[in-house]
């Protein structure tokens, strides 16, 4: 049997069917629900991002740099349903990208999610949706190639440059996700059963904050992320409650040259006896009650 022959190729598109069911490629967009969006603003530019867009109908604001997207999304209901009761900025949703999104939608629904009923107004697209931690959710989106959701959804900023580049490299390398006492095997259920991640061996870690359990997307290898399930620490009450997205990874191929561009613009980052920068990574401080990055060394990007 030829590798081109058709058996092959039927052979080789299941296999790769087995090991990513919903056809992920990757992270499109994270997005923030605050209610205080000038001030997380002020902490992504900070980080390098630049306001590019406007949302049509909505008080929502596209983050870019690179192909890293992060929207601020200030609306009334957003704030309702996934906001903090302090006020403070929360990840919201987790965007990804994958080859059809009502085909990824309806298998995570065969497999067990709880669908998001969409609220879709007047020129904007109906993005398909599923619950995920907390009051979180998880977007499927096919439309990022040569055609993206923002040239339907937003209008670009006048006199902004829309593609501004991302500092040393910087791309999406994962998100943290805080859960509840012994909930890590739920969690790793619930993203591979759902969205095909694998949990990698406890001796592969990543950064400078090893702790917990990381999940490996099925993506491949270039657009390839993590999610790192992290419970209190031992002997503390119950969180099941406070269970949610933390904070963002992303990954750079020089983590200590990085630091010292973005502490150029007034970034600092944390240096105390078990959390300190290095080859492997670094913590910035937090902003806001919890705004907070993770610095990763990965050569991609």
């Amino acid at each position: 049997m030829t590798p081109s022959s058709p058996a092959a190729l039927a052979d080789r598109e299941s296999i790769s069917e087995a090991a990513n069911p919903l056809g992920l490629d990757g992270i499109e967009f994270i997005e923030y629900a605050t209610a205080r969006p000038q001030a997380l603003g002020q902490v992504l530019e900070m980080m390098g991002f630049r306001p590019v867009a406007r949302h049509r109908s909505r008080e929502v604001l596209l983050y870019r740099q690179g192909a890293i997207h992060v929207i601020v999304n200030a609306h009334s209901p957003a704030l309702a349903e996934g906001g903090s009761p302090d006020g403070k900025p929360v990840i919201a949703a987790v965007a990804l990208r994958v080859r059809d999104a009502a085909t990824a939608y309806r298998r995570a629904l065969d497999r067990g999610a709880w669908a998001v009923p969409s609220r879709v107004e007047v020129m904007e697209l109906n993005i398909p949706a599923i619950h995920g931690v907390g009051t979180s959710r998880i977007y499927f989106v096919d439309r990022y190639d040569q055609f993206s959701i923002y040239d339907v959804d937003f209008v670009p900023i006048p006199g902004v440059d829309p593609h501004p580049p991302a500092i040393a490299g910087l791309h999406f390398f994962g998100v943290v996700q805080y859960i509840g006492n012994d909930r890590a095997d739920d969690w790793t259920e619930f993203y591979r059963e759902l969205l095909g991640f694998t949990e990698l061996p406890a001796e592969q870690r990543f950064g400078i904050l090893p702790k917990g359990r990381i999940l490996q997307s099925p993506c491949p290898p270039d657009s390839r992320f993590y999610i790192q399930l992290i419970e209190p620490e031992a002997g503390v009450l119950d969180v099941e409650d406070d269970e949610g997205l933390q904070r963002i990874g992303l990954g750079t191929a020089n983590v200590l040259a990085t630091v010292a561009e973005l502490e150029k613009r007034g970034v600092e980052f944390v240096e105390s006896r078990g959390v300190h920068t290095e080859d492997r990574g670094a913590l910035t401080r937090s902003w806001l009650g919890g705004v907070s990055f993770e610095l990763v060394h990965d050569t991609r990007g």
